[in-house]
């Protein structure tokens, strides 16, 4: 292939590369200082009128929640609530539905900058048991990079946890499907398109052994760890009357407080936690709009990252984001943050290391997530040219806290994913009909008018 010079930005989110990126065989070759051009021979592309930025990276996410947005029976809940009111209907769950709303969720996404995104799937009605198979498959044809987290629920109502009997599984069956999916799905080496975790989904809904067992068989096959904790007041007060411990020391009982473990959203630790996960490096997903829309809280984002832990950013499930756009959350991140730290403690540039190498860390990948030699070629490029943008001084700036809409170009492994501001070779027409109809149909089984 022939090396592609990305020529001249408006702006870029990387040290001396003024005049750009030349980029060769997927990967960053070089980074071109203002006024300088690289060697020939190369095809060039004019990024005049663009910003970029690295590929932003998604580290929590439920695709299938794409097909329940604004759902009249969850609106104005808190989590608990929340879920209670969701779970009959995603009870209903086909494989079809599942292949459209990951389809779904994954265009959205890329059309946001985004282009590498982790999925946590852990409902598996009968008729989803080889969820991971088909969330492969979709993936495969979108050419985003994905990190499927093999979710889990074995702790029904009737044993004393949140979800019902309906939308789980036996610990056995479990444990084969979570080896099985990382022997065929995952590719640890760098540049890869797809990897596996195994995820668990929470206090309330999988089984203290459950919790135990995955985090061995984590171990044997070194994929990385995944869960929900410390997300509302709701959840540490469950785990203390039902588990006799807080979240953290039953992550920490568990033998999951370590660096091979992310959680999501991170929410509502003491000071003494917040030293415990940073000393284990264990990572956190922070995922503003949700929390904001749940009403569950803040994330302690800054002090967390102070004390060792590395620090991701989320878009989390489009039935409490109602969204899945990253470069949205990554403005949503800069104002909450800037709520709780100050006007001067918390940035545009913050938000985007929280997008870029913060959620490469907390996926355990070194090859992703920032604009440098030997990196893969994962870009978001956007043109400043809405009228929210007009009269702006700082282009990294504006593109933040002026907000963005689409992504006007995206390359994943240097081929191109987005091209003026189109997914390549979707009918976005088809693909939104395609999920109204399986949404529809989806309120319909679960007897809710449509």
């Amino acid at each position: 292939m022939q090396k592609l010079w990305i020529k001249n930005p408006l702006a870029i989110h990387a040290a001396n590369a003024g005049g750009g990126i030349l980029v060769h065989n997927g990967v960053i070759l070089e980074l071109i200082p203002a006024g300088h051009s690289p060697t020939p021979p190369f095809d060039t592309f004019d990024a005049s009128a663009h910003v970029i930025l690295p590929g932003l990276i998604n580290t929590h996410h439920h695709f299938y929640q794409t097909l329940t947005r604004a759902v009249r029976p969850a609106l104005g809940k808190g989590l608990f609530g929340w879920l209670r009111a969701l779970y009959p209907i995603w009870a209903h769950l086909t494989p079809d539905d599942l292949a459209v709303a990951t389809e779904l969720a994954l265009t959205e996404l890329l059309l946001s900058g985004c282009t590498t995104s982790s999925d946590h799937h852990y409902l598996f009605p009968a008729a989803l048991r080889d969820a991971i198979d088909v969330q492969a498959q979709a993936a495969k044809h979108s050419g985003v990079r994905v990190m499927l987290a093999r979710g889990s629920m074995n702790l029904s109502q009737k044993d004393g946890g949140l979800p019902p009997d309906s939308v789980v599984q036996e610990a056995d069956a479990i444990l084969k499907d979570s080896e099985r999916v990382v022997k065929q799905y995952h590719d640890p080496r760098d540049g890869s398109m797809m990897q596996v975790a195994l995820a668990p989904c929470s206090p309330f809904s999988v089984t203290e052994t459950l919790m135990k067992d995955t985090a061995a068989l984590a171990s044997s096959l070194h994929v990385r760890l995944h869960t929900h904790l410390g997300e509302t007041i709701d959840e540490n007060e469950f785990c203390e009357e039902k588990l006799g411990q807080r979240p953290i020391d039953y992550l920490e009982h568990c033998g999951w407080l370590g660096a091979q473990t992310w959680i999501a959203h991170g929410i509502h630790f003491s000071l003494e936690e917040i030293s415990r996960l940073g000393a284990a490096k264990t990572a956190v997903t922070h995922c503003p709009h949700s929390n904001m829309i749940l009403g569950s809280g803040i994330c302690p984002a800054c002090s967390l990252r102070d004390a060792g832990s590395p620090v991701g950013l989320g878009v989390d499930g489009s039935a409490s984001n109602d969204a899945s756009s990253m470069i949205d959350e990554v403005r949503a991140a800069t104002l909450i943050q800037r709520l709780d730290q100050g006007a001067g403690g918390f940035g545009h540039l913050d938000a985007i290391q929280l997008a870029t190498e913060g959620s490469a860390a907390c996926l355990g990948r070194a090859d992703i997530g920032i604009i440098t030699p030997g990196k893969q070629a994962d870009l978001a490029m956007f043109k400043l040219n809405e009228l929210k943008h007009s009269g702006h001084d700082d282009p990294l700036a504006a593109l933040v806290l002026s907000g963005a809409g689409r992504a006007d170009r995206v390359m994943i492994k240097g081929e191109w994913r987005v091209e003026d501001g189109r997914a390549v070779g979707v009918d976005e027409t088809d693909l939104m009909r395609r999920h109204a109809d399986a949404a529809r149909g989806l309120r319909q089984r679960a007897g809710l008018q449509s």
